[in-house]
């Protein structure tokens, strides 16, 4: 009698922001855990989260997640009244907080929502302690990935 479980293989990933990555230059990353409701929890399941617009304040040594939008499903309860762009609290270890709260405050960096996904069947963010990027780096991001595509194209062709 074998339980059917699921395999690492299977995508754990829930969601990805890739404009962060774009935007800003990602030194260090954690891990952190979120507080959520039954209906959020459903709705990342069925892959109905979006990072793009999310940020990461701390306030009052707690860490907070502005801005994820997690679209409700249609068949949400009904003596409910989902809010989708609810900040949501994260959940990280005291050591982590307050070396954050040192980098952000001290040092100008922000902290931006990179990845989300499940881990032993829990949800979890991918926080990126980032430097904003300015136009010309994004500029030279751009031609260096144009460059590496007409490369390709050439050597294709050959």
């Amino acid at each position: 009698m074998s339980k059917n479980k699921k395999s690492s293989s299977d995508s754990a990933t829930i969601a990805l922001n890739k404009k962060a990555r774009f935007d800003f230059f990602i030194e260090q990353r954690f891990e952190a855990g979120l507080v959520l409701q039954g209906w959020e929890v459903k709705s990342l399941r069925a892959g109905r989260v979006q990072l793009t617009e999310s940020h990461i304040i701390i306030k009052q040594g707690e860490a907070w997640l502005l801005g994820a939008m997690i679209t409700p499903l249609q068949t949400a309860s009904t003596h409910i009244h989902p809010d989708a762009t609810r900040t949501r609290k994260l959940l990280m270890h005291r050591q982590e907080l307050s070396k954050l709260i040192g980098q952000v405050e001290r040092k100008g960096y922000t902290l931006v929502a990179t990845a989300m996904y499940w881990k032993r069947g829990r949800a979890k963010l991918e926080v990126g302690l980032a430097k904003g990027k300015k136009q010309h780096d994004k500029r030279a991001l751009i031609k260096e990935r144009d460059w590496q595509r007409d490369k390709q194209r050439g050597l294709k062709y050959q």
